[in-house]
């Protein structure tokens, strides 16, 4: 947690924005996970190599088990290994996590240009979501979510109408048991959407920042910006270094993950996609844009039209559109993942592989082991390999975090606002009155 809190705070010092971010949804669980490849998922067999893997983590095998397939081998049912040949890069990670051991023989297999599952470096495409697999989500919720509440309810600067306080309100009461409407995520959009409207890019990362740098609900020792899942970082930099393109295709808002992720996981702004608004110039005044030419003093400001909710086929088509090649890796944790992850394993011109967190650690999160296991069934059953947070990280946001176990979610967003036409007619019905008495 040391290295990444550095780079935050350094970056803080010498500029605004900077910070981490969102979600969607979450909890599974693993045990005695086997790991099953696209080809396995597709053909319904077991290869040697898995078969053995499996054999290992029940205990009716050797203890060891070549990760490459060549001389050396590694011990995967202790949880230290002394030599382990990739300690350095996944320090976070238990050594024995299953779907460790699939990633690296896929990265492997793919970058070995002698191999039969060589991926040219142009065409290693790799896609994450951000909220619950490279980000936390669950303090009690969704940043965004937060984020969206507490400036419905507790900014002063926002004057809410009945249908905004009405959202504000819903997100703030169904976050703790998440009691969410089928519909909140489309609520929150369009709520973000008008919420913010107004501010330029600099202000909303700006804004974003103050939230960022709060301590994180429901735990001591992290920042909402430092509540990144440092085993999925340490994914990304390996990617990084064996020549994939790494994106993010997240469910929230485009500028919120770049604030959030700047400085923080090694991924340019250029590699995000989120869902969207509509920005015009400050001058612009909601002129059709081809109509408009850009003005040396104008800015960019978000409007309060939605573009599109990033989630499910959404994310495929956003795929399609902004990056216009077929991902081989997909990094998900949720149903709102389950198309991306589709789209990446099917027809694939190459192998390609899907993974997908459950969040099973009630111990240091607020994972849900019961419901854990029966995602991970789910998840497996679908072709997708899985990773257990409970299981597969050593730790999740670094050693010096603890989960309290209670939350200031309420308390902080209690509230005793009228909606903005109440308080207009309100201020009105005293404006008669007082000039009432002055005629008098």
């Amino acid at each position: 947690m040391k290295k990444i809190t550095a780079l935050w705070m350094a970056m803080l010092l010498t500029m605004l924005p900077a910070a981490g971010i969102l979600a969607e949804e979450a909890p599974e669980t693993a045990e005695e996970t086997v790991v099953e490849t696209v080809e396995e998922a597709v053909s319904g067999e077991t290869a040697p190599e898995e078969a053995a893997a499996e054999e290992i983590i029940t205990g009716e095998a050797p203890a060891e088990e070549s990760i490459t397939g060549e001389a050396e081998t590694v011990v995967v049912n202790e949880t230290v290994e002394e030599g382990w040949e990739y300690e350095d890069l996944f320090a976070e990670w238990n050594p024995d996590a299953p779907a460790l051991h699939a990633l690296i023989d896929y990265v492997e297999a793919v970058t070995d240009e002698a191999s039969a599952d060589y991926i040219p470096a142009e065409d290693r495409i790799a896609v994450f979501d951000m909220d619950g697999t490279l980000y936390g989500e669950l303090f009690p919720t969704y940043l965004e979510y937060y984020m969206l509440a507490w400036t419905i309810l507790k900014n002063p600067d926002i004057h809410p109408d009945e249908e905004m306080l009405a959202v504000g309100r819903t997100l703030r009461d169904c976050a703790l048991d998440n009691s969410f409407p089928e519909d909140m995520a489309m609520q929150h959009a369009i709520q973000a959407a008008r919420a913010y409207a107004g501010m330029t890019l600099n202000e909303f990362a700006d804004y974003e920042t103050e939230i960022l740098l709060r301590e994180a609900d429901g735990f001591t020792g992290m920042t909402y910006g430092e509540a990144v899942y440092l085993p999925m970082v340490e994914v990304v930099d390996y990617l990084n270094e064996n020549g994939f393109k790494v994106y993010v295709c997240s469910g929230s808002d485009r500028f919120l993950c770049r604030t959030l992720l700047e400085g923080v996981i090694d991924i340019p702004a250029e590699n995000i996609i989120g869902m969207d608004v509509a920005v015009e110039a400050t001058g612009q005044n909601g002129e059709d844009g081809l109509n408009y030419v850009f003005a040396a003093g104008d800015d960019v400001i978000r409007t309060d039209k939605l573009l599109i909710k990033n989630l499910k086929m959404n994310k495929v088509a956003q795929i399609v559109q902004e990056i216009g090649h077929q991902p081989v890796l997909s990094f998900g944790n949720s149903s709102g993942d389950v198309s991306m992850h589709i789209y990446t394993i099917s027809n694939n011109a190459y192998r390609s592989a899907a993974f997908m967190l459950v969040a099973d650690d009630d111990v240091r999160d607020y994972g849900n082991p019961e419901k854990g296991a029966e995602l991970k069934e789910k998840w497996e059953a679908s072709g997708f390999n899985v990773i257990s947070m409970r299981d597969d990280f050593r730790t999740i946001y670094g050693e010096d975090v603890i989960k309290t176990g209670t939350f200031h979610w309420m308390e902080e967003l209690a509230e005793e606002r009228e909606p903005e036409a109440l308080q207009t007619a309100a201020e009105a019905a005293g404006a008669e009155e007082t000039a009432g008495a002055a005629a008098d």
